[in-house]
This record gives structure tokens, C-alpha cells and sequence, in this order.
């Protein structure tokens, strides 16, 4: 399994995979730990919680310089990644009991009926490359908490990543078998999955991946979350603070290199600002720094892969040969490393693939509507439904129309993102289950009902 420097194309480093004996003894392990971690009071699992935060900011800057080497995050999203990532963990040390405490039913004199949430043992979590810090801590927070066991399938050009968070929670105090990083390649998930001693799965990643998880975890009727993805609108309206919404807009879909499930794909704007927003979005995409992610100065790093680079610069060359207008960008830049420029277009013909597609890389398609109504049902015209953003000087017009919107969140006034105080996922396409808050660390728990007479 080899990392390489998307930014330099430098081969970083050569980890073993684990052969099947190793993954053996990885999942007795696991199934082992689970028996024994189960019983340990759930607020000593929140104390041992608030120790990983405590790990991840200390070493904060190693793991920032590492996810940049091994994906090309701009190094200030990066440490930005790990202090959120230690929030997470901040958040679940305090409101895991209270999420996981008994619930009381009502019931007949003399009797006690409650609810309580037991783990149900070892989960299998396979984790996308594009946050490789927080897309892991999202998971692991909540669900080792409430008692479960952790096993990482990350993402094959982030091993480091991925060994490195094995090191947050063995550091923090956890014992051995808690959380583990399993170096094997996506041919393996099957049958790690259908393996009886794995008890659920989570997965972040393709729509062909999810459903192949699903398909797995179906047969031998195991619970999985899946987060596939999205084709996020982001509606400016003609009431809408053009300043902000130009703002938070080159952000939205920029953030990363653009490589985010949620970030703002495609710009829906009222035909009544539509031309000064187009405007003023091509000058500021063309006023950001591509360059070394290493540098504080830079905004947008490479695309975290040359071969993905290439199948966005596809994207963006079959939906300009099907009639849509290229504004700027368009082009792979001709300098060393994975860099593709911020694009925008416009008029773009409806099935081309920036019209369907996921663009996972600085493109923003922008069309223009009539209305309200019009734009939410361009913004529904997507087989995705993670996430919507919504701008509009009424915040009661933003609420009645978010009703209308489907999608698993819409931020109005604001970009979508993940919080750990809120829930986070998606609809159609875009998966199911919920993780974070309250609902993602009930999604792998026995709600047990407990009948006392």
C-alpha cells in the first residue's frame, strides 16, 4: 500500500498489508475486547474520550502535516480538521450519558418498563480518503463510547492516516482491541464484513461502494449507516445578501479542493441577481491561490489523486462538448502535482454530467431560475439528498421553502457541515442512517426493552 504526495508525486512510504492471519488475529481481538470493554462504566469510556481529544491537539500539527502529505489538504483545513475532530470527542465525553440514558415508559401500577442501550459489539467503519482524520472520529467518538469496538478500513492512499489514529486511542489509554486499523484493500470488506464476529458497518464513500456494503450486510442481516455522497444546491435568492452568499458560496465549494460530499456543487440563482452573482463568483474563483498545500497562503491544494483529477477534468470536458459555457478554469494545470483550477459553468444542458453527477473537485455549476419555485425544483432534480444551502433576507420564507427542499439538512443562511451537536446524513441516493448528536451514537446500540413487575 503506497502514499504519495498528490501535490509532488512523491512516493511518501510502503506499509504492509495485512494478510489473512493478520486479520485473524485482529477481528479474535476485537471480539475479545468487546466482552470485557462493554462492562467498563460508561463514564470511565467518557474519561478515556476526553483523553483522545486531549492526544489530538497535542499532536495536532504532525497529524495536519500528515493528512496534507498523503491527500493535499491545505495545511490550515487540516489542523482545522484535527481541532474539530478533538471538539467531537469533547462533546460526546460530555453527552454520552445523558444520550444513553434509561428511557422510562409508561406502564401499568406497580410495574417499571424502560429502554436501555446496550452495544452491539464489533463495527466495521470504511473511510473515504477526503477527511481521513474526521470522517474516523465521527464514528469511533460515539460508537466506542456507547461500547462498541472499532475496526478501520481507511481509505488505501491514506495508510498513514490510518495508523495514526490507531495511535490517538491506544495513547489516550484504550485498551488494546478497542480500536483497530485493518491495512487490507476494498476486495477484502466482503468478507470482513460477512464474518460473524462483525456485528455492524458504517460506510462513507461511493454510491457503488454503499451498496455493496449494503448488499453484504443485508445477506447476514447486519445494521449499517451509509453516507454516499451529494450533489448539494446552494440557492441564492433575490432577496439574498449578495455579499454573504458570495462569500460563504467560493467556500462551500472550494473548501478541500473542493472534495467534500457537501459541498455547494450546484449554484441556483434568481434570475434577478443572477449575472452580478455570476460575476462576482468567477472573479473570486479566479482570485484564489492553487498552490503548495503546505503554505498558509495557499486556498485551493491538488486533487488528492492524479487519476481523480482526470476523471473530473472528463466531467468538465463532456459537459462543455454537450453545450454548457466555461466561465473559467477547465483545464488540469500545467505545473507538477495534481492541481486542477476553480471552474465554473453555466448553461448547462440538463443530463450532462455536471447536471447529474457528482463533481467532486473546485467546479460549480450555476443556473438560473424565475423563482422560489423554480429553484427548489431544480435543487430536487438530483438522485442525491445530503444537504442544501438556502439564502434569503426572509428567514420565514427560508423555512417554509426548506420544507420543500429533499435533502437530510439545509442550512439557510450558512453552508452546509457537519456539527456533532446535530444529526448528519442523507436521503435517496445520498444513503441513510444518521450519525452525530444524539441519533448517530443510538444508530449501533440494542434499544432493550427492560420489563419489570
Amino acid at each position: 500500500m503506497d502514499a504519495v504526495n498528490p501535490a509532488t508525486g512523491e512516493r511518501l512510504n510502503v506499509y504492509d498489508l495485512d494478510d489473512d492471519d493478520a486479520v485473524e488475529r485482529k477481528l479474535d481481538r476485537a471480539t475479545s475486547t468487546f466482552e470485557d470493554w462493554r462492562e467498563v462504566p460508561l463514564r470511565k469510556r467518557e474519561q478515556l474520550l476526553v483523553n483522545a481529544g486531549e492526544v489530538l491537539r497535542e499532536n495536532k500539527q504532525r497529524y495536519a502535516e500528515l493528512m496534507t502529505r498523503e491527500m493535499g489538504k491545505p495545511i490550515t483545513q487540516a489542523v482545522a480538521e484535527v481541532e474539530k475532530c478533538a471538539w467531537a470527542c469533547d462533546h460526546y465525553a460530555e453527552y454520552a450519558h445523558k444520550y444513553l440514558s434509561e428511557e422510562h415508559h409508561p406502564s401499568p401500577p406497580g410495574t417499571e418498563v424502560k429502554t436501555v442501550h446496550d452495544p452491539l459489539g464489533p463495527v466495521l467503519a470504511v473511510m473515504p480518503w477526503n477527511y481521513p482524520f474526521w470522517q474516523v472520529i465521527r464514528f469511533a467518538a460515539p460508537y466506542l463510547t456507547a461500547g462498541n469496538v472499532g475496526l478501520l478500513k481507511h481509505a488505501s492512499n491514506v495508510p498513514g492516516c490510518a495508523l495514526a489514529l490507531e495511535e490517538v486511542f491506544a495513547e489516550a489509554g484504550y485498551p488494546d482491541g478497542a480500536f483497530q486499523t485493518l491495512m487490507v484493500g476494498s476486495s477484502n470488506v466482503d468478507g470482513i464484513l460477512a464474518d460473524d464476529r462483525v456485528r455492524a458497518a458504517t460506510l462513507t464513500g461511493s454510491g457503488p461502494a454503499g451498496r455493496a456494503v449494503a448488499e453484504t450486510a443485508g445477506k447476514h442481516l447486519k445494521k449499517t449507516v451509509l453516507e454516499l455522497g451529494g450533489s448539494d444546491p446552494f440557492i441564492v435568492l433575490d432577496d439574498a445578501d449578495l455579499d454573504a452568499a458570495l462569500e460563504t458560496g467560493v467556500q462551500a465549494r472550494t473548501l478541500n479542493g473542493g472534495q467534500s460530499c457537501i459541498a455547494a456543487k450546484r449554484f441556483i440563482v434568481h434570475t434577478d441577481v443572477y449575472d452580478e452573482y455570476v460575476d462576482r463568483l468567477v472573479a473570486a474563483f479566479e482570485g484564489l491561490t492553487v498552490g503548495d498545500p503546505m503554505s498558509d497562503e495557499t486556498d485551493v491544494g491538488p486533487q488528492a489523486d492524479p487519476g481523480l483529477m482526470a476523471e473530473l477534468h472528463d466531467q468538465v470536458q463532456a459537459s462543455v462538448d454537450a453545450g454548457a459555457t466555461l466561465l473559467t478554469g477547465g483545464e488540469p494545470l500545467d505545473r507538477t502535482g495534481a492541481f486542477y483550477p476553480p471552474t465554473v459553468l453555466t448553461d448547462v444542458p440538463s443530463g450532462c454530467p455536471a447536471d447529474t453527477e457528482e463533481t467532486f473537485g473546485p467546479v460549480a455549476t450555476v443556473y438560473e431560475v424565475a423563482d422560489a419555485e423554480e429553484a427548489i425544483a431544480v435543487a430536487n432534480d438530483t438522485r442525491f439528498g445530503l444537504g442544501a444551502s438556502l439564502w434569503t433576507a426572509d428567514r420565514e420564507r427560508g423555512q417554509r421553502l426548506a420544507r420543500d427542499i429533499s435533502a437530510g439538512c439545509v442550512y439557510i443562511n450558512e453552508m452546509t457541515k457537519s456539527d456533532p451537536r446535530v444529526p448528519f446524513g442523507g436521503i435517496k441516493d445520498a444513503g441513510y442512517g444518521r450519525e452525530l448528536s444524539e441519533m448517530g451514537i443510538k444508530e449501533f446500540v440494542n434499544k432493550k426493552t427492560v420489563w419489570v413487575e
